[in-house]
């Protein structure tokens, strides 16, 4: 296979930023190359260096942008796509009001198979090159996600939702067919390529006890399989929990009596925590994710990122399609710096572009592997145009620095800025598709 040299400003982050002053957490070229070689970045640095030890490489030049690692998106819901932006109410409302009867839709692998593909190129459209997955109950909508994936090469992780309990009867399963299921595809896909299993029981509001024991279960026998579900979004939720659960002494701790905390454990939201489920986060490893767009579409709340952070807890960011409203990252972002303002809480651009890429890929455990632009990572790469839009362009005819730059795209971009993306070294946008 030929090798590929993509010449353009390459950013790349070594740890956190913080709040930017840390000049040795990135590294930053104005005139970069990134060799890609069956998949995978072959080498990062000067392009005048990268090109002299690839003489023969295909270039493409992409300069002014700006190349960084693919964005990771760490709580998605795949059968979600077609009820983004209906017109609001509260969590248990609009689940029962649209997310429902959406997602029993899915039990047609062929219209499964069509929303993946459209869901794979919404994604990569918007320069995301992973994203952990909540598929629908029905095994053949995690089928139709995990083979979309595996043709496109891309990196996903995701799981058949469990639920036995509190919906309609198109979207619920038992214990024991979500346990055969889910068994089935971890045989299928997980490890397999580029793919990895989640267990997915989808909050403890849609799942017996039973189901959470079979959910365990699975946990026990996949150690290596991720977790994802949702925490302490909503009080009505947290409240209805307590109602189901009245043993456990908070909501988190349905999920610890079944075993189902650990450092692959994603919760999605985790705004409204008691004292002893902090320190419980912290004890176990689990990793809120932080959903901006969603908490503020459906009123659920503002989540604390540094009170989270300064008990050495790490947090995920994400989309929560689809009572998340935007598929960017960027967005995302946006969204999540002005739920960080009030709270008097900082978002430096630096450190939002570290967590869309190795933050991220730190909390899913595979900064090895994506996340960055290092030598020895696959070739998952978003090329970054400041200047999409009139508007920005104006913008950034004031801009000065890099950190300017980077808070432009933050606050002033979507799919629009992103010039190119690269799944596995190959191009996803326009015609490259």
């Amino acid at each position: 296979m030929t090798d590929t040299l993509l010449r353009g400003r390459i950013l790349t982050f070594h740890r956190d930023p913080g709040d930017g002053t840390d000049p040795g957490a990135q590294t930053y070229l104005e005139d970069g190359g990134l060799l890609l070689r069956d998949g995978m970045i072959a080498a990062c640095g000067p392009f005048d260096e990268v090109a002299r030890t690839a003489p023969g490489a295909a270039i493409t030049d992409h300069r002014p942008h700006l190349m960084m690692a693919g964005f990771i998106d760490t709580h998605i819901h795949f059968p979600q796509v077609q009820i983004v932006a209906s017109w609001g109410s509260q969590l248990l409302d609009w689940l029962n009001g649209y997310t429902f009867p959406a997602e029993g839709g899915y039990a047609d692998a062929q219209h499964a198979r069509a929303m993946a593909g459209r869901f794979c190129s919404l994604l990569t459209d918007h320069g995301t090159t992973t994203a952990v997955a909540f598929c629908s109950v029905h095994k053949a909508s995690a089928e139709a996600f995990f083979a979309e994936a595996a043709a496109r090469n891309m990196r996903m992780i995701g799981g058949k939702t469990m639920m036995d309990r509190n919906a309609p009867e198109t979207v619920l399963d038992t214990p024991q067919s979500a346990y055969d299921d889910s068994k089935a595809l971890i045989a299928a896909w997980h490890g397999k390529g580029r793919a990895s299993y989640a267990i997915t029981p989808r909050f403890a509001i849609t799942s017996t006890p039973e189901q959470l024991e079979m959910a365990g279960a699975l946990v026990a026998e996949h150690p290596d399989c991720y977790v994802q579900t949702h925490l302490s979004e909503n009080h009505a939720e947290i409240a209805y929990t307590a109602e189901l659960y009245p043993q456990a002494r908070d909501y988190l701790d349905v999920y610890e009596r079944f075993g189902l905390l650990g450092p692959r454990t994603l919760l999605g939201h985790a705004i409204h925590l008691r004292e002893r489920e902090i320190a419980a986060l912290s004890d176990t490893g689990a990793h809120p994710v932080f959903c901006p767009t969603s908490n503020l579409f459906l009123g659920s709340g503002l989540f604390d990122d540094a009170g989270l952070r300064a008990r050495g807890i790490s947090n995920g960011i994400a989309t929560d399609i689809g009572a998340g409203t935007s598929y960017s990252m960027l967005q995302t972002l946006n969204e999540g710096y002005k739920v960080l303002q009030l709270q008097d809480q900082k978002l430096h651009p630096l450190r939002a572009f570290h967590w869309i890429t190795r933050g991220n890929a730190e909390v899913l455990g595979l900064a090895d592997r994506i996340g960055t632009l290092d030598a020895g990572t696959e070739a998952d790469i978003a090329v970054l145009d400041a200047r999409a839009t009139p508007a920005m362009a104006l913008r950034m005819d004031r801009a000065e620095t890099l950190a300017e730059e980077l808070f432009a795209l933050q606050i002033m971009g979507d799919d629009r800025a992103i010039a190119q993306t690269y799944v596995a070294g190959t191009p996803q946008k326009g015609h490259a598709r």
